[in-house]
């Protein structure tokens, strides 16, 4: 596992964008079907109340997901993120893509995700992140390792860690 030696506020510091996987980051990774094959996902409030903060403090915030759901855009425009790329089976192409749209160098993306296709990502960002129970090799690969599991605040322990580290988190205390 890489080591960062650095304190929290010297790794935030460049950060200005996150890019997330979906399954198993933003859900807990589990595909559910109906009878009538209506697949459901279930995302956890305080994730969005994380990322809509992240954004109102001026940083952007990307989907990056293999698979593809009308829930993942449902759930994208009720949150107010605009960029957001589904079916990207390659994963590294699609990320390169995005930090471009986004005007981001790789040194100031932050990448969270928790199964082997989101390793071509995680090599390349600033910080790369793991949920607590992501997949062997993606915690090896992963920068930091949060407590909480995919789709239990996961991302709201990451935001608040890194506008904690930038000193921003206060500003959406009020």
């Amino acid at each position: 596992m890489p080591v960062l030696l650095n304190s929290d506020s010297e790794v935030a510091e460049p950060i200005t964008c996150i890019l997330s996987d979906v399954d198993g980051v933003m859900t807990d990774g589990r595909i559910v079907y109906d009878n009538q094959g209506i697949e459901t996902k279930r995302f956890h409030v305080r994730d969005g109340v994380a990322i809509k903060a992240w954004m109102r403090s001026g940083f952007a915030f990307g989907i990056l997901t293999a698979r593809s759901s009308d829930i993942v855009q449902h759930r994208a425009a009720e949150l107010g993120i605009q960029h957001v790329q589904q079916g990207s089976e390659e994963k590294g192409p699609a990320a390169e893509a995005m930090m471009e749209a986004l005007g981001c160098r790789p040194e100031q993306v932050c990448y969270i995700g928790d199964d082997l296709p989101d390793l071509a990502v995680m090599r390349r960002v600033g910080l790369s992140v793991a949920p607590a129970d992501a997949a062997f090799d993606v915690q090896e690969a992963a920068g930091w390792i949060l407590r909480s599991k995919g789709g239990e605040g996961a991302i709201r322990e990451l935001i608040e860690r890194l506008l904690r580290s930038k000193h921003r988190w206060e500003e959406h205390l009020r």
